[in-house]
């Protein structure tokens, strides 16, 4: 016997004698008592109502429908997309100043008058009303230069809008194999204690004739309890990956999800020539950056025009009276005295020549402000650039340790199946046999991991990509 199975052996021992002397009520409610029950926590009345989409209850999940649900429903969607229609309606103020302009005032009040001939007082009425109309005729390009800043960062909050999309749907797509993976895990845990239980069994049958010592049986009931452990680790793992899903696609946390298994290997093509090109056409991102690489640019212009002035056309027309009983001896003889109508046009010339040095410094700063902006395009092309490369890289290995990962998991098949026939025929102990338990759920479990991260390894490509 070698070194390391005396080790094991003395192990189990020592475990033996540590389990016998426990009370017996205290080794089952360790191994075998009951669990509680996981339950959702229930949403009190004051909480936002969230969705339970209706395609998705009693059925399993297609990954295309999650995304869609989530593209509907995640609230950072949302928010993105309102931030998007507030930045139009910027540009539609940005136009105001180019169509007319149309303003009222109207007064109205109640005084008393003294005669300056007779000194007689009366209280009388009144108010006044005009309209103004004016119209910019020439600014030299402001206000153009101010619509063209604010369509440009319109476009930037419509970019940085497909940018939250991308990002959720590529959150789902990880969380949804996540989901698949922990499922997969759950079944390799319920093989890995079910091939446990038989040993267990195994071991109390050669104990009871005499074959094999006590010890045998104390290592595989450690192997039994260890399995349950890992299948309510597991358990518990599908129903936070669950939550996780839910939360992604915005919906309610508590909703039963259930996904389609689609964890399966499938090759995914690419033109590597082609990839960084189409990243570079179609990631928000980098279409962001070049929306606000314009803006500043426009900026520039607005803060040089601002130093030219504008003219402006209008005109007024407007009535003033009065209401009441004319003073003792006053020659009025009517109740209303009325000064006529009242009008004007015109035309204004506005032009700050000189406001302290601020349009100077507004012009170089907007200038500074295109020199930064253009450094972070050249960044933003080096991230995008790293991120496709890696995305690839990642998808090449990933793809590589399926293979791998399935022949582990055949030879650790191969191996098990002999140690369970060496075991069964009375020639190999009980560490020999869990060992090859062990490695068995092991390569299973690497099996289902690098299914999972190859699916991830494309989502993650095609969100570099630009895609979704």
């Amino acid at each position: 016997m070698t070194a390391r199975k005396t080790a094991f052996v003395l192990l189990a021992l020592v475990l033996a004698v540590g389990l016998t002397s426990l009370p017996e009520p205290a080794r089952a409610q360790g191994t075998t008592g009951p669990m509680p029950k996981s339950e959702p926590l229930p949403a009190p009345p004051s909480l936002n109502k969230f969705p339970t989409p209706e395609q998705i209850v009693g059925r399993e999940m297609t990954l295309e429908e999650a995304v869609s649900i989530s593209l509907d429903n995640a609230p950072k969607i949302l928010a993105s997309a309102g931030d998007y229609l507030a930045s139009l309606q910027r540009v539609n103020q940005a136009l105001a100043p180019l169509l007319p302009q149309l303003t009222g005032i109207g007064q109205y009040g109640r005084g008393q008058f003294i005669s300056t001939t007779t000194g007689a007082r009366s209280v009388n009425d009144f108010g006044s009303a005009s309209a103004t109309a004016s119209q910019l005729l020439w600014d030299f390009g402001k206000t153009w230069a101010a619509k063209d800043a604010a369509k440009f960062d319109a476009q930037a909050f419509r970019a940085a809008a497909e940018l939250q999309k991308n990002n959720i749907a590529e959150l789902v797509k990880e969380q949804y194999f996540t989901l698949l993976l922990s499922q997969r895990l759950v079944t390799v845990n319920e093989a890995a204690l079910d091939r446990a239980e038989i040993n267990l069994r195994s071991a109390k049958g050669f104990f009871d004739v005499g074959t094999q010592p006590k010890s045998f049986v104390t290592r595989a009931e450690v192997d039994v309890a260890n399995g349950r452990l890992n299948l309510i680790r597991a358990n518990n793992a599908v129903s936070l990956a669950r939550v996780a899903l839910n939360t992604a696609m915005g919906i309610a946390i508590n909703t039963p999800t259930q996904v389609k298994d689609v964890l399966a290997y499938e090759h995914f093509s690419t033109d590597r020539d082609a990839l960084l090109a189409e990243a570079l056409s179609k990631r928000p991102d980098y279409l962001q950056i070049k929306a606000l690489a314009d803006e500043a640019e426009a900026k520039v212009r607005q803060t040089f025009r601002d130093f030219f002035p504008s003219l402006v056309g209008s005109g007024t027309y407007g009535i003033n009276g009065i209401t009441g009983t004319p003073p003792a001896g006053s020659r009025s003889t009517h109740g209303f005295i009325d000064s006529g109508p009242d009008w004007n046009v015109g035309l204004t010339l506005n032009w700050t020549v000189f406001d302290g040095g601020g349009k100077i410094a507004r012009y170089k700063e907007a200038k500074a402000n295109v020199d930064a902006i253009k450094a972070r395009v050249r960044d933003t092309e080096l991230q995008i650039w790293q991120n496709v490369e890696q995305a690839n890289l990642n998808l090449v290995a990933a793809e590589e340790s399926i293979g791998a990962a399935g022949k582990a998991v055949e030879s650790a098949q191969e191996n098990y199946d002999l140690a369970r026939g060496r075991f069964d025929a009375g020639v190999a102990n009980i560490i020999e046999l869990t060992d090859a338990q062990l490695a068995l759920t092991t390569a299973q479990s690497n099996e289902a991991q690098a299914l999972s991260d190859y699916r991830i390894a494309i989502a993650r490509l095609e969100q570099a990509l630009g895609r979704r």
